[in-house]
C-alpha cells in the first residue's frame, strides 16, 4: 500500500510516518510539507491513501481535495485535522474518513485497516458471459442486479448487461463484498445507495429500487451501517 502524507509541520509529518510504519511495516510512505509539491507528485505517481491536513498555508487541504476530484486515479482521502469546525466544509469532497490530530496514535490503526479493506474491494471483479462475450467488471462499477426470469440484468452507470444466472447465486457470491439483497428481485451495491426511505432505496444515478418487506429489516440495517460510517 502506498501512502502519502501532507502536513505543513515537519515534526508532525515525521511522527505520523513513524507511527504508520510501525503498524504497516511493508507499506511505502512519502511525506510532503507543501501542497503544490504533493499535487505535482500525484500527477506522476498515484498513491493508494492520502492523509491530508485541512488547515495549511498557501494551498489548503480543501483546495487540494478539489484538485483530486479532477484526477482519474484518486486515492482514498483521509483528512487529518485539529479543527473540528472545518469537517463540515470538507464533506463536499467525499473523504473516506477523518482522524483527529490529537488522537492520531489511537485512531490510525483502525483507519489503515479500513483503507486496506476498501482497496481490496476496489480491486475485485465480477466475471460473466453475456451473449458470446466474456465480460469482467470491477465490483465498484456495478450499481445493482435485477432478476429477469432465468436471467439477470446487471447495471453500471454507463451500461446494462444480461446474463444467465440467479440473483440468489450472485448474492451468495457477493454478500461479503458490499452487495445487499433488498428485494426478491434486486441486489444492490451498498456504495451506490444515495438515499434510503421506508419503501425504497435511491441510487447515485437516480434509479429508485423498492425494498421488499421480507428483506427490509436486515437490508436497512446493513445499508444504514455503511452510510453512517
Amino acid at each position: 500500500m502506498q501512502i502519502y502524507i501532507c502536513d505543513d509541520e515537519q515534526r508532525i509529518l515525521k511522527d505520523m510516518e513513524n507511527r504508520i510504519k510501525l503498524i504497516l511495516q511493508e507499506c511505502f510512505v512519502k511525506t510532503f510539507s507543501d501542497g503544490k509539491e504533493l499535487l505535482e507528485a500525484l500527477k506522476n505517481s498515484a498513491c493508494d491513501v492520502l492523509l491530508l491536513d485541512i488547515d495549511m498555508p498557501q494551498i489548503s487541504g480543501l483546495d487540494i481535495a478539489g484538485e483530486l476530484t479532477k484526477m482519474q486515479d484518486k486515492p482514498l482521502l483521509v483528512f487529518v485535522t485539529s479543527h473540528d469546525e472545518l469537517v463540515y466544509d470538507s464533506l463536499q469532497y467525499h473523504p473516506f474518513g477523518f482522524i483527529r490530530k490529537n488522537h492520531f496514535d489511537s485512531e490510525i490503526a483502525k483507519m489503515l485497516k479500513d483503507c486496506q479493506q476498501e482497496l481490496v474491494a476496489k480491486n475485485q471483479h465480477f466475471t460473466f458471459k453475456s451473449g458470446t462475450e466474456n465480460v469482467r467488471i470491477p465490483l465498484e462499477e456495478i450499481l445493482y442486479y435485477e432478476s429477469d426470469g432465468n436471467y439477470l440484468k446487471l447495471f453500471t452507470k454507463e451500461q446494462e448487461y444480461r446474463l444467465r444466472d440467479t440473483i440468489t447465486a450472485v448474492e451468495n457470491a457477493l454478500s461479503t463484498s458490499g452487495f445487499v439483497r433488498i428485494h426478491r428481485g434486486f441486489l444492490v451495491n451498498q456504495s451506490a445507495v444515495k438515499k434510503l426511505s421506508a419503501e425504497e432505496a435511491e441510487l447515485i444515478n437516480g434509479v429508485r429500487i423498492p425494498i421488499g418487506k421480507n428483506f427490509a429489516q436486515e437490508a436497512k440495517a446493513r445499508l444504514m451501517r455503511y452510510m453512517l460510517k
